[in-house]
């Protein structure tokens, strides 16, 4: 009895000891995002795909509770003092925030996508041109209104990375073609705030003949507030990504294009890369530590093919 007790006792302890490893084994990844918006719910599907082919890391997206850099930094001190193993983030405002994020990177492997943070200690971005989708919105505005025009644009966040890009490849791309950005309103991710921008514009700025939404959810704000107003197609607007409102207004003429990227692949890729990075296999870095997902220019011809390849990707 005595020896049937030490075997049982024995074998509990190396049952738990071995459940223990297992669990150390399964490390965690996480993809933090700038904010609650739809734009990120194909990252959520490409952490899912991504998740399924990698069964042994848990993988997960995560919101800020506001689109505020301290908000968002908080969130990742959370997440490395949670045991998190690795992080790609969006960073809210990169500018001010890289000895914020280098404190991260210092504790754990820290990728970005989205908004890059290039001043940082990250390990790569994975993530969009923003410049160059700049540059193809610009084309795209270029083609629409030949006659050329007065531009307003609309962004959430006018002090990150991302935001300054892509108007600096707008302006760029208009150069010389008689259309002007009068300015940039920023909303701070507020999505009352920004409608009310497009409505002061329509009532302040009646020399605006064209739109730009630089940030996913400013096209449908830009919709909403032109609709009211009695103006859909009396402004030519082109549009950032692929809100379902944005792809309707494109289809049925009331925009002239978007410009769309791809969060599904940043996510998809972005996790698969972290993963093969935490077990060694850092060959998917490149030297220059950018991974550059293209982005399309979509107009109406495009649209229903564009909708069947999302469908298709999501499952």
């Amino acid at each position: 009895m005595k020896y049937a007790i030490s075997f049982a006792a024995v074998l509990a302890a190396g049952m738990m000891l071995a459940g223990g490893a297992v669990a150390q084994e399964k490390q965690s990844l996480a993809f933090v995002v700038n904010g609650a918006s739809d734009f990120w719910k194909a990252a959520e599907a490409g952490v899912k795909k991504a998740q399924a082919e990698n069964p042994d890391f848990d993988m997960s997206l995560k919101y800020p509770e506001q689109a505020a850099a301290a908000v968002q930094q908080r969130l990742l001190d959370d997440l490395v003092a949670a045991g998190t193993d690795a992080i790609m983030v969006s960073a809210i405002d990169p500018g001010t925030s890289t000895e914020a994020l280098n404190r991260i990177g210092s504790q754990i492997p820290l990728f970005t996508t989205d908004s890059d943070a290039p001043q940082s200690n990250r390990v790569a971005y994975i993530g969009s041109s923003n410049e160059l989708a700049g540059e193809q919105a610009g084309e795209a505005m270029v083609a629409a209104l030949p006659a050329g025009g007065k531009c307003m644009g609309y962004v959430g966040l006018l002090g990150a990375d991302n935001a300054k890009e892509r108007i600096a490849g707008f302006k760029k791309a208009i150069e010389g073609h008689n259309i002007e950005l009068v300015d940039v309103r920023g909303d701070d991710i507020d999505f009352a705030r920004a409608k009310k921008n497009v409505e002061d514009t329509l009532v302040g700025n009646p020399e605006i003949t064209c739109m730009v939404g630089f940030y996913s959810y400013n096209p449908p704000n830009i919709y909403a507030a032109l609709k009211d107003a009695g103006r859909l197609g009396d402004i030519t607007v082109v549009a950032f990504d692929d809100d379902p409102i944005t792809i309707g207004a494109v289809k049925d003429g009331s925009f002239a294009a978007m410009v769309v990227q791809q969060p599904f692949e940043w996510a998809y890729q972005g996790m698969k890369l972290m993963a093969a990075y935490l077990k060694g296999d850092k060959s998917g870095v490149p030297a220059d530590g950018l991974i550059i997902v293209p982005t399309k220019t979509i107009t109406a011809e495009g649209v229903d093919q564009y909708v069947a390849d999302l469908k298709a990707m999501a499952q």
